[in-house]
């Protein structure tokens, strides 16, 4: 592939909460170090929610030599909020690019979902009803989300170039029909379940063949046994609070940390053989799923997690001291995956 990457979080927004409490520069710029030179990395996607974030985690990657996908991911916003966003996003990209950095803008991710206009529902649940109601309607659904979709892009795009000269991309859902021709790559969360495992490869080969660059993100699993089975709603095993952040998880799971390597190992082989131009692993770390190996076992939330390094609480790994995270073993699988891709 040309660009081996991982997705990074600045901080998700929800509920006037934030997925990173104590965001720390020196922390960010140490991490990303390690995900250039341990990781064996090129390119890292910065998603998050605060405009400020993205910029200042943007200038360490570029300074580090990565090649930094500006991802803004909003979260329940209306429209004229998104525009806001992606308006000032795409400024603080741009003065990045001008420092010789290679800047890539992602227009959000899953929007049909995330935000506010183009399902119908105020909030996710709402919106995911929407969508998956009845199947006798559901193609017309889909049709009117992604018309949505088309008329907000035609504007939004053309107000994002205005701002920023790089190139410029949107992560979609599969369901979404999306006007490609608007965007410099043909950008999609494409996550491999049970499912669809038999067609998944054929799949990715035919969405390669056509002319504009193919990247792939948002893909990955959880760290339970059989996770990987239900992917993508393999981190759908907790309980929330009433501002919607996890606090324990729904039953009892067995960790299995190769599985969740095994994976992405193989996701990654299939991207390499088929042509994917770029990959971002979901994700580094999440750090409101922190590993708790003692007591209740329904505690331990980095089980529910994506991130390939586990998050501790109170104390500092071992591994890279002074970080409060170890590496899994998705860690050293896709250091090991990218390293051979170099």
């Amino acid at each position: 592939m040309r660009a081996n990457g991982i997705a990074y979080d600045t901080g998700f927004l929800k509920n006037g909460a934030s997925s990173w409490d104590d965001f720390d520069a020196d922390v960010v710029r140490r991490e990303l170090t390690i995900i250039r030179d341990d990781l064996h990395c090129t390119a890292v996607q910065l998603v998050g929610g605060v405009p400020e974030r993205l910029e200042i985690a943007g200038r360490l990657a570029a300074e580090l030599g990565l090649e930094v996908w500006f991802s803004p991911y909003p979260l329940d916003l209306t429209v004229d909020e998104l525009h806001e966003l992606f308006t000032d996003c795409a400024e603080r990209a741009e003065r990045i690019r001008r420092t010789g950095a290679e800047v890539v803008f992602v227009a959000g991710a899953e929007l049909s979902v995330m935000v506010q206009g183009f399902a119908d529902g105020a909030a996710l649940e709402q919106r995911l009803g929407w969508l998956l109601g009845d199947p006798a309607d559901r193609p017309a659904r889909l049709a009117k989300v992604s018309e949505r979709l088309n008329d907000f892009f035609r504007e939004a795009v053309r107000t994002i170039r205005k701002a920023f000269g790089g190139k410029v991309t949107y992560a979609a859902i599969q369901f979404e029909r999306v006007d490609w021709d608007l965007f410099d790559f043909t950008t999609l969360e494409l996550i491999r379940s049970a499912a669809v495992a038999d067609v998944f490869r054929e799949g990715v080969r035919t969405l390669t063949q056509q002319d504009k660059p193919v990247v792939i993100t948002g893909f990955g699993t959880a760290t339970w046994r059989g996770a990987g089975d239900v992917a993508p709603r393999s981190m759908e095993i907790v309980e929330n609070d009433e501002h919607g952040r996890p606090i324990r998880l729904n039953g009892v799971y067995e960790r299995d940390e190769p599985g969740q390597a095994h994976y992405l190992t193989e996701l990654l082989e299939i991207f390499e053989d088929e042509g994917v131009d770029s990959a971002f692993v979901y994700l580094f770390a999440l750090r409101t799923h922190p590993h708790r190996p003692d007591g209740d076992p329904r505690d331990d939330l980095d089980l529910a997690g994506g991130g390939i390094v586990k998050v501790l609480e109170g104390r500092s790994g071992t591994t890279y001291p002074g970080l409060l995270w170890e590496p899994k073993a998705a860690f050293h699988a896709v250091a090991e995956r990218y390293r051979i891709q170099d």
